[in-house]
């Protein structure tokens, strides 16, 4: 199912009605600031594993997932005052930031270190479904293991894995470009990949 979604300016009825479908388990896609994303709500377990089969995922190589805000994320990550002020400053933004995990963050999306990847994302339709939910929502990209190119345009993302999914969120043409990782586990940031956000606050 694709459903056109206005990208500036989201409707709160279309809004609600992807997250009525997330809150009863459904897998959708989604834009981002970096792309069309693959996701569920964070708390549906039965989800997340059909992520994990459809990106052929290996169990200990958990998604990286979407809060809201900086109040958001200090309920699922344990965050320094060194990390807060860094993400203070360069959120909503196209970075995912490695931090220790809390014990409210689903096992299967935490890695052996007790780690996990969140972002703050800066595109309208994803904040509003992830403040709409109330909670994080899971984030891959569309891009599959036997696909060399992630794809911009949401007609054609429902024409590749629409049968395979509950949903396709058309926002528009968004070219791919993959968040920056930043580390914030020690007292010294550590870039862990160079993508679209500005690494320089971070060296």
């Amino acid at each position: 199912m694709l459903l056109e979604i206005n990208p500036i300016n989201p409707q709160a009825r279309l809004i609600d009605q992807v997250v009525k479908s997330l809150k009863g388990g459904a897998v959708i896609c989604y834009p981002t600031d970096t792309g069309y994303g693959i996701g569920c709500d964070l708390f549906n377990q039965k989800a997340i594993k059909q992520i994990m089969q459809l990106k052929r995922r290996p169990h200990d190589k958990p998604f990286s997932f979407m809060c809201f805000d900086l109040t958001d994320i200090s309920q699922y990550a344990h965050v320094s005052n060194t990390a807060y002020r860094l993400m203070k400053k360069n959120l909503p933004g196209p970075y995912t930031f490695v931090l220790p995990g809390t014990k409210l963050v689903p096992r299967v999306m935490a890695s052996k270190q007790k780690t996990v990847g969140i972002r703050v994302p800066g595109h309208p339709i994803s904040r509003m479904l992830i403040e709409t939910l109330g909670n994080p929502i899971v984030n891959t990209s569309v891009m599959l293991d036997d696909e060399e190119t992630a794809l911009a345009d949401p007609y054609f993302i429902d024409q590749y894995i629409g049968n395979r999914i509950d949903l396709v969120i058309d926002g528009g043409m968004i070219f791919p470009d993959p968040s920056s990782v930043i580390d914030l586990t020690s007292d010294y940031p550590e870039v862990l990949r160079i993508g679209k956000g500005d690494i320089n606050p971070f060296r």
